[in-house]
């Protein structure tokens, strides 16, 4: 419930102490950086929340609280990025389609939160994954690429959609060389293999994911292991794609079989090729865009979903490679020996 009256005070009557507290943000910093884009000045006393402005403000910040409504009210802390994408959607018209993505619930995480899509183009990313079998996403760090397709991969699992699960990347140094780190091969390439654990984790819980990976039912692997392979039945998600050469883009490809879907996911301005070697997500998501079955999906630095300062960080460099024409990973460099 809100209610306005004649002095230019907005208040929201909230429904609990932890939806309170979920609005709020830790220290109030949500308020604080809500007050910061609209010009209003909110308090939050006990469960109501008081919004003060001129009209315009007014009306701007209590439709931006009611988009965020799915998350508040079921006590899920509102963060910056929601914020951000609330006001892009309220700004652009698109106050509906942000309602339903509020509704988009994919999974609840081990820590018993709702996982979902938090921007409109993270919306249009799982919509993609959803109804095409081939889906290329593309975007910096932090975007949610390999994340919420891990997530629906999961889902997919449970509701035997698939039969297995299937997550690789390529064994691409950045700077460090493979054969230095101690161990067997399979102990030299799980580092690079640990952000799909992770994600596994906290879906599954260690447990759990340690089980289905003994049993076979998910499989992580690096991608020199998917050569000569039909993955059929199969949720398969290749991540940092970036680092894959054309030739093994066209391998893995390939490797697709009935009943199945695949993701694939990189960060263009991240390539760790050596110099002058064309990515393989780059030519792959030119050849492709627009074949019957394949979406690509393009994700910015306003899809964000790490700390704020990645975002910042992210936009710092794009506008030093916009400035140079291109990020270093595109022009010429010496390789250390």
């Amino acid at each position: 419930m809100a209610e306005a009256n004649a002095s230019g005070r907005f208040v929201f009557d909230l429904p609990t102490p932890e939806s309170a507290l979920a609005l709020a943000g830790p220290s109030e910093q949500t308020l604080r950086q809500l007050e910061a884009l609209t010009g209003t000045s909110l308090v939050m006393r006990g469960l109501q929340l008081e919004i003060s402005g001129r009209p315009s403000q007014l009306e701007r910040t209590a439709a931006v609280v009611e988009l965020l409504r799915s998350l508040w009210q079921e006590g899920e802390t509102v963060s910056p990025v929601d914020l951000q994408a609330a006001l892009q959607a309220l700004d652009t018209g698109r106050n509906q389609d942000h309602a339903a993505m509020g509704q988009q619930v994919l999974a609840r995480s081990q820590r018993g939160n709702l996982l979902r899509p938090r921007t409109l183009r993270q919306k249009t990313y799982v919509e993609a994954m959803e109804r095409h079998d081939l889906t290329f996403a593309l975007g910096p760090a932090g975007t949610g690429k390999t994340f919420l397709a891990t997530v629906l991969a999961v889902r997919m699992l449970t509701e035997r959609k698939v039969e297995r699960l299937i997550l690789t990347r390529p064994a691409v140094e950045a700077g460090e060389r493979l054969g230095f780190l101690p161990g067997d091969l399979q102990q030299k390439v799980d580092p690079y293999l640990r952000p799909l654990y992770d994600a596994l984790h906290s879906l599954l819980g260690p447990e759990k994911t340690s089980a289905l990976l003994e049993k076979g039912v998910i499989e992580v692997a690096p991608l020199a292991y998917m050569r000569g392979r039909t993955l059929s039945e199969a949720f398969v998600i290749l991540d940092e794609a970036q680092n894959t050469t054309p030739a093994q883009m066209r391998m893995v490809l390939t490797r697709l079989g009935e009943r199945s879907r695949m993701v694939v996911t990189g960060d263009i301005t991240q390539v760790d090729l050596p110099a002058g070697q064309l990515s393989g997500l780059v030519e792959a998501a030119q050849v492709l865009e627009g074949v019957e079955g394949v979406a690509v999906c393009k994700l910015t630095s306003a899809d964000v979903v790490r700390h704020p300062l990645v975002q910042r960080v992210v936009e710092a460099y794009a506008k030093r490679d916009k400035a140079n024409g291109g990020p270093p990973s595109t022009a010429p460099r010496s390789r250390r020996t």
